[in-house]
C-alpha cells in the first residue's frame, strides 16, 4: 500500500513540475512574440513617418544639374533645417554661360571639330552662395508634393578661357586665339579649319569677380521624406565687375554684357537625415 501511495505522490509531483515548466515556456514564448510584434510595429511606424506627412529631417544633401536660358550648371547642395518651414542651404555651382549670338558651324574638313565663328572666350563660373527654402505646402502623403519658395545669393568667380580655332596660317595649320592687334586673321572664315582643342587655354585664364542671386519655386515629389527628388524653376541674375568678352567686338558691334538675367529649370537628387 505504501508503494502505491509513493507512486501516486511521485506522479502528482512530476505532473506539477511539467505543468509549471509548460507554463513558463508558454509565457516566455508569448513574451518573445510580444517583443517581436512591438519591434515590427515600431518599424512600421518609422516607415510611415518616412513615407508620409511633413518632412522634418534636420539635414539634407543633394547633387543636381540646371539648364539656364544662357548655359548650363552643375551643383552640390547642403541644407540645415532651422524650423518647421525654413531650411537654410549652401550651394556650390560650376557653370558655363554662352552668348545668344553663338552659332556652331561645321568644318569643311570632316576630321575637324565644328566651331563658333567670332567667339573670343569660353566663360565659366564657380559660385558659392547661401539661401533659404520656405515651405508653402507640405505633402500630405507619399504621393503628395512639397512646394517651397527659394531665395538665394552669393559670390561668383568668373573664368575667361581663350577660345581657339585651328587655322591655316602661312601654309601651316595652327591653333590660334583672338588677337586684338590682328582681328582680321581670326575672322577670316576661309582660313578656319575647325575648333581648337578643349584643353587649349586653361593656362591662360582671366578671373572676373561678381555676384549672383536667384528666386524660384521647388517641387519635391519623393515618396519617402528621407529622399530628395526635386524639380526647381525660377529666374537668376549675375553681375560682374566688367563686360564679359565672349564674342569678338567687330565693326563697332558689341554683343557682350556685364549683367546676365534669365530663367532656369533644375533637377536634383539626394538624401535627408537627422543629426546625432
Amino acid at each position: 500500500m505504501k508503494k502505491i501511495y509513493l507512486i501516486l505522490f511521485l506522479a502528482i509531483m512530476s505532473g506539477g513540475l511539467f505543468a509549471q515548466s509548460t507554463t513558463n515556456t508558454t509565457s516566455t514564448q508569448k513574451s518573445k512574440k510580444s517583443d517581436k510584434e512591438q519591434r515590427k510595429l515600431k518599424k512600421i511606424s518609422v516607415f510611415r513617418e518616412q513615407e508620409e506627412g511633413e518632412n522634418v529631417f534636420q539635414r539634407d544633401f543633394s547633387v543636381g544639374g540646371r539648364l539656364n536660358t544662357d548655359g548650363w550648371t552643375g551643383f552640390v547642395e547642403m541644407g540645415y533645417r532651422k524650423s518647421r518651414k525654413k531650411v537654410t542651404y549652401f550651394q556650390f555651382d560650376f557653370s558655363e554661360k554662352k552668348s545668344n549670338k553663338e552659332v556652331k558651324k561645321s568644318s569643311i574638313y570632316f576630321t575637324q571639330r565644328p566651331y563658333i565663328y567670332g567667339k573670343q572666350n569660353n566663360f565659366y563660373q564657380a559660385k558659392l552662395g547661401v539661401g533659404q527654402r520656405y515651405m508653402l505646402g507640405g505633402k500630405a502623403n507619399k504621393n503628395g508634393v512639397e512646394v517651397d519658395l527659394i531665395y538665394y545669393g552669393g559670390l561668383s568667380v568668373g573664368l575667361l578661357k581663350p577660345y581657339y580655332l585651328n587655322m591655316q596660317i602661312n601654309g601651316d595649320n595652327k591653333d590660334v586665339k583672338y588677337d586684338p592687334a590682328d582681328p582680321e586673321q581670326f575672322l577670316t572664315a576661309e582660313n578656319i579649319n575647325g575648333a581648337g582643342g578643349f584643353g587649349k587655354g586653361w593656362d591662360n585664364l582671366t578671373v572676373v569677380p561678381g555676384v549672383h542671386a536667384k528666386l524660384g519655386m521647388r517641387f519635391d515629389w519623393a515618396h519617402f521624406n528621407e529622399v530628395v527628388s526635386a524639380l526647381e524653376v525660377g529666374m537668376n541674375a549675375e553681375m560682374y565687375t566688367k563686360k564679359i568678352p565672349i564674342m569678338v567686338v567687330y565693326n563697332g558691334i558689341d554683343y557682350n554684357k556685364q549683367f546676365f538675367f534669365g530663367g532656369y529649370v533644375s533637377l536634383q537628387f539626394g538624401k535627408r537625415w537627422n543629426k546625432r
